[in-house]
């Protein structure tokens, strides 16, 4: 809430949301119309404005106090070549559009925040990446990530104060969990193990191609709970010295055998036989989904919101997953 130049009456705060239709989108249009937020959305159809509509997505966020944009088509999909084209375009795109809009607006929203990903780090089972320290990976899915982070700081923007959320695995009612719940509660939670499988020029080349790792299923396993998702970015906007990329990810860092096994015990399956890389690498095929979302070690710490002192709603997995299957039981 803020109040307009004369302070004789208050205004509701104004959110825009930018891609507001997948998993996170949704929850935070709820959150912040719960709170009595004013809501407002940009996407592709049903919301207040279409990209490509300059005039209408310029008047939504002149006098906004935030916009968040999470626009951008999944990467849980195979990478085929107009799969990478459509996930590289629907982020530098959109983004450029949002940029500018920002800069034709008399009254400018003063954060934006940016999603982004904490895959733009290497393949990590060594030690932890943080915002000082972490080493940019390679391949495909770094190569977006970079291209969208250089595409949002690209603009001059000044009076719009900018932070790029390098987001881990979200886990919520809805998220990426629930394909492992279910190989969960049909015996089939075990690690994910790689191994060696063959490649060809053209997956090599476009940076899509897993190279084997001897991780033996602990590759590590960085992730959010969705509620500190939300509250991070509440903590943005009351820390005006935040700026830049910011890690979202819960210091309770876990590995792919641990998570399963905990998995397996919230749904109550004794067994949980393993799953090789031919077996992924099928399966992946069949699903149109990517091995890389497994088997790559995502090692991602907090080391500027625990600076900051940030203080998160579940810091460890077990209680984040228990409390996710408990919402799930109850619905």
């Amino acid at each position: 809430m803020r109040d307009p130049p004369g302070g004789e009456t208050r205004v509701a705060r104004r959110v825009v949301i930018a891609g507001a239709s997948g998993f996170i989108g949704q929850y935070l249009c709820e959150r912040y119309r719960a709170a009595g937020s004013t809501v407002h959305t940009i996407g592709r159809s049903g919301a207040d404005a279409s990209w490509g509509d300059h005039a209408a997505i310029t008047a939504l966020l002149d006098g906004a106090d935030l916009l968040v944009n999470l626009a951008g088509k999944s990467v849980n999909c195979r990478y085929t070549a107009a799969n990478r084209a459509e996930i590289m375009r629907s982020r530098i795109d959109t983004t450029r559009q949002l940029a500018a809009a920002i800069a034709d607006c008399q009254s400018p929203p003063p954060l934006w925040v940016n999603s982004s990903t904490a895959t733009i780090y290497r393949h990590a089972d060594d030690r932890a990446m943080t915002e000082s320290t972490g080493e940019i990976g390679t391949g495909f899915s770094v190569g977006i990530a970079t291209a969208w982070e250089r595409e949002f700081f690209a603009s001059t923007l000044p009076g719009t104060r900018r932070v790029a959320l390098r987001m881990a695995i979200v886990l919520g009612d809805g998220s990426a969990l629930l394909p492992l719940l279910n190989l969960a509660r049909f015996g089939l939670g075990g690690p994910q193990l790689d191994g060696r499988w063959f490649s060809t020029a053209k997956r090599r080349a476009a940076g899509t191609f897993h190279e084997y790792r001897a991780t033996g299923g602990h590759q590590k396993f960085s992730w959010v709970h969705i509620s500190d998702v939300a509250n991070i970015i509440d903590f943005v906007e009351a820390n005006p010295e935040l700026a830049g990329v910011l890690n979202v990810a819960a210091p309770g860092t876990s590995d792919n055998t641990s998570l399963m096994r905990t998995l397996r015990e919230l749904v109550r399956m004794p067994v949980g036989l393993p799953t090789w890389r031919w077996m992924l690498e099928l399966g992946s095929a069949a699903i149109n989904s990517e091995t890389e979302l497994v088997l790559k070690s995502r090692w991602v710490v907090p080391e500027r919101l625990t600076e900051l002192g940030y203080d998160f709603d579940y810091p460890e997995l077990e209680p984040a997953l228990r409390a996710i299957v408990a919402e799930r039981a109850a619905r």
